[in-house]
C-alpha cells in the first residue's frame, strides 16, 4: 500500500511540476513576445529564430547526452506534419495578434478557449460532457471575456481579426496536438524537434506569402540600425529561450493532462502577464475591462476546482489504462533524463 501511496504522489508532484513549469513560461512569453515584437517588427523572422533556436538547441543538448529525443525521420514527419501546420498557423496568428494588439486582448480571446476545445473534446474525442459545475465554470471564463470586448476603446478590424484567426486555430491545436500526443508514441524531447523543425521549414513559405521577406531586405539595404540594435538582439534571444522551454514544458504537460485542463491553465496563468503588462505598458485595458479579465479567471480557478474532485474517482478505467500507462512512462523517462542532465554537469 506505500509503494502505491508512494507512485500516485510521485506521479502528482511530477505533473504538477510540469503544469507550473508551463505556467510560468506561458505567463512571462506573452509578454516577452509583445516586448520583442514592438522592438524587432517582424513577426515572421520572429517565430523562425525561435524554432531555430528550440529545434538546435535540442540537438545539440542531445548530442551532449543532456537529454534523449527520437531521432527524425521521414515517416514520422509525414505523421506529424499536419500537426505542425496547425501549430505554426497558431504562433503565426499569435505573434501578429500581438503586433495590432495589447496583450489584454491576446489574453481575452485565449481565455474562449476551454468552452471550444471541451466542446471539441466531447464531439471529436468522444471524451464526457463537462458537469455543470465545470460547465457554468467555463461559461463564467467566457462571460468575462465578452465583457472584456463589448467596452474595449482600442478596437479595430485588423486586430479582431487576426485574434478570430487566433481563436480557431489555439483551439484546433489545443486538440490535435493531444491527440498527436497520445497516439504517435515520440517521447517529449521528440515532440519539441519535429514540432519545431517542420515549422522551421515552413517558415519561408509565410515569410515570402506575407512580403515580410522584401520590408527586412528593405532594412538591410538601408543600413537601418533599427533590424538588430541591442535592445531589439536581447529582446529576441530572451524570446528565443522561453520558446523552447515553453515547447518543453507544454508537450509535458499535455502528456500529463486532458486539452481543457490544458487550455484552462493557460488561461489561469494569464493573472501574472496582466499584472505585469499592467505595471510595464501604458496601453492596457480600463478597469472595467481589468475586472473582466479577473472574472475570467475567477472561472478558471473554479474550473480546476471541479475536475480536482472528479479526477480522483477511478471511472472508466480500461479505456484510460492506455493514457496512464503513458503517463507513466513519460514520468520515468524524464527521471531518468534529469539524473542523466544533473550526473553530466
Amino acid at each position: 500500500m506505500v509503494p502505491v501511496k508512494l507512485e500516485v504522489s510521485k506521479q502528482y508532484y511530477a505533473t504538477s511540476s510540469l503544469v507550473i513549469g508551463y505556467a510560468l513560461c506561458s505567463s512571462l512569453l506573452a509578454v516577452i513576445n509583445k516586448f520583442a515584437i514592438t522592438k524587432f517588427n517582424y513577426p515572421g523572422l520572429l517565430t523562425a529564430l525561435q524554432y531555430l533556436t528550440s529545434s538546435l538547441g535540442v540537438w545539440v543538448l542531445g548530442k551532449l547526452g543532456f537529454l534523449h529525443h527520437d531521432p527524425f525521420t521521414f515517416d514520422n514527419a509525414k505523421k506529424f506534419m499536419p500537426a505542425a501546420v496547425v501549430f505554426y498557423l497558431a504562433i503565426f496568428t499569435n505573434t501578429n495578434l500581438l503586433r495590432h494588439a495589447n496583450v489584454d486582448t491576446f489574453i481575452v480571446f485565449r481565455s474562449c478557449t476551454p468552452l471550444l476545445v471541451a466542446l471539441a473534446d466531447t464531439l471529436f474525442r468522444k471524451q464526457p460532457l463537462p458537469s455543470k459545475f465545470t460547465f457554468v465554470a467555463l461559461l463564467i471564463i467566457l462571460g468575462g471575456a465578452f465583457g472584456y470586448v463589448a467596452t474595449d476603446s482600442a478596437f479595430t478590424l485588423t486586430a479582431y481579426s487576426w485574434a478570430l484567426a487566433y481563436l480557431v486555430t489555439i483551439t484546433t491545436e489545443m486538440v490535435y496536438i493531444k491527440h498527436m500526443v497520445t497516439n504517435l508514441g515520440l517521447n517529449t524531447w521528440g515532440f519539441v524537434l519535429y514540432n519545431n523543425l517542420l515549422s522551421l521549414m515552413m517558415a519561408p513559405v509565410f515569410w515570402v506569402l506575407t512580403g515580410e521577406y522584401s520590408e527586412v531586405f528593405g532594412t538591410l539595404a538601408t543600413n537601418e540600425a533599427g533590424l538588430f540594435d541591442s535592445t531589439a538582439f536581447y529582446a529576441v534571444a530572451l524570446s528565443c529561450v522561453f520558446g523552447l522551454l515553453i515547447s518543453f514544458f507544454g508537450f509535458a504537460a499535455r502528456k500529463a493532462i486532458s486539452a481543457t485542463a490544458f487550455t484552462v491553465t493557460g488561461v489561469v496563468n494569464k493573472f501574472l502577464t496582466v499584472v505585469i503588462n499592467v505595471m510595464i505598458w501604458d496601453k492596457h485595458a480600463t478597469p472595467f475591462g481589468l475586472v473582466c479579465l479577473l472574472l475570467t479567471i475567477a472561472g478558471g480557478v473554479l474550473y480546476q476546482q471541479s475536475v480536482t474532485g472528479v479526477v480522483s474517482v477511478p471511472s472508466s478505467m480500461s479505456k484510460q489504462s492506455d493514457e496512464e500507462n503513458e503517463v507513466e512512462k513519460f514520468i520515468k523517462d524524464e527521471e531518468s533524463g534529469n539524473s542523466r542532465k544533473i550526473s553530466g554537469v
